[in-house]
């Protein structure tokens, strides 16, 4: 009898740390999702329903006189409705990438029954040969907008705004834009999914969202945020530029915004400031993975919408498996997420210690 309640107040031990643990490690997503959500914002003042009304009203012909890209695939949404347009930032050189992700997620064109379209946003290269190149693979494939400003870590908020410019003028009927880099695995059917079960139709703004971040007051670094032109001590909450989404009518009324926000900002920091302006906040899902990388779990990745810095064969990999058709079960898919974050976890201490060796050896060479 002692024995039996022995071997039961062990279970009960076991079985709460567990719990615990389970807890612990979904705390942090449960506080973002639930506690740390921004609150929604009030636009009774004048000056954001201005911006909502020119938004409403938005006349989008004159603008085509002047713009800021060359699409070199000028039908792709004109003549179709398109449920989600997704907006892949390439570097013009990085050509083998695109193709990759044309061989994956980006290969998506129909999820029950609604239309995807994945199109790649690029400057201009510096060199005449890679344009060249860049010509040529737009031909083939037709999937490239291409910006009039040089492509450099420099204009990546240009190239913000050029692609909120082409969904507004050339791909209004797009419901909803996700604008991804070009090194993020896209879960694009758990995430049309989702997008389908919204009863919210307007102001969506979903990401991982960024709480009180802090301007770049550091005049030698690159992403040097001058005063002058933020002279704000913290930005607004924004969506975390790796992955987003907007609908259309957010392109729409950042676009109208933008006329009054300073260019020198990152540019998920761009849209964060022209969404606050117009009335917006920004909604924070878990799901997406922000600039980490998640280690890899067939019913994790079938959940999640992005993981980052993702290898090309991994991505081949991943992308074969979680397109077989088989369905996790509800249970399945709890404990691939825990053994996703578990190992995601053991692999950035990992890497932190291997940052921390470095450092230690370099110091000591030095």
């Amino acid at each position: 009898m002692t024995l039996c309640r022995l071997r039961t107040h062990q279970w009960c031990f076991i079985l709460f740390n567990v719990l615990l643990f389970h807890v612990l490690l979904f705390g942090a997503d449960l506080l973002e999702e639930y506690f740390l959500r921004s609150l929604p914002l009030s636009y009774t003042d004048a000056k954001t329903l201005e911006i909502r009304e020119r938004a409403r009203q938005l006349n989008t012909e004159p603008l085509k006189a002047n713009l800021s890209y060359i699409s070199h695939s000028p039908a792709t949404c004109s003549d179709q409705e398109v449920f989600l347009l997704i907006l892949v930032f390439s570097s013009p050189e990085n050509r083998t990438r695109r193709n990759v992700i044309r061989q994956t997620w980006g290969n998506v064109t129909d999820t029950r029954g609604y239309t995807v379209l994945t199109l790649f946003a690029l400057g201009k290269p510096a060199s005449v040969t890679t344009q060249l190149e860049i010509d040529e693979e737009s031909q083939e494939h037709r999937d490239i907008i291409e910006g009039s400003f040089i492509d450099s870590p420099g204009t990546q908020t240009q190239k913000m705004l050029m692609s909120v410019e082409w969904t507004v003028t050339s791909c209004s009927h797009a419901q909803y834009i996700l604008k991804a880099d070009e090194d993020m695995f896209v879960g694009v059917p758990s995430l049309a999914e989702y997008l389908l079960s919204l009863t919210q139709l307007e102001d969506i703004y979903i990401g991982r969202v960024i709480h009180q971040g802090v301007p770049n007051r550091d005049p030698a670094s690159p992403g040097f945020v001058p005063i002058l032109q933020y002279p704000e001590e913290l930005y607004p909450d924004y969506c975390e530029g790796s992955a987003f989404i907007m609908s259309q009518d957010v392109a729409r009324k950042v676009f109208v915004a933008s006329k009054e926000v300073a260019g020198s900002v990152p540019p998920d920091v761009f849209v964060g400031i022209c969404a606050k302006k117009a009335g917006i906040t920004p909604i924070h899902s878990s799901r997406f993975s922000g600039q980490k990388h998640i280690s890899y779990n067939r019913c994790c990745y079938k959940f999640i919408f992005t993981s980052s810095n993702m290898e090309e064969d991994e991505l081949f990999k991943d992308w074969k498996e979680t397109s077989d058709g088989k369905d996790c079960s509800l249970l399945e898919t709890y404990y691939s997420l825990v053994s996703c974050k578990v190992l995601t976890y053991i692999d950035k201490f990992k890497q932190f210690n291997l940052d921390g060796i470095k450092n230690e050896v370099l110091h000591f060479v030095n």
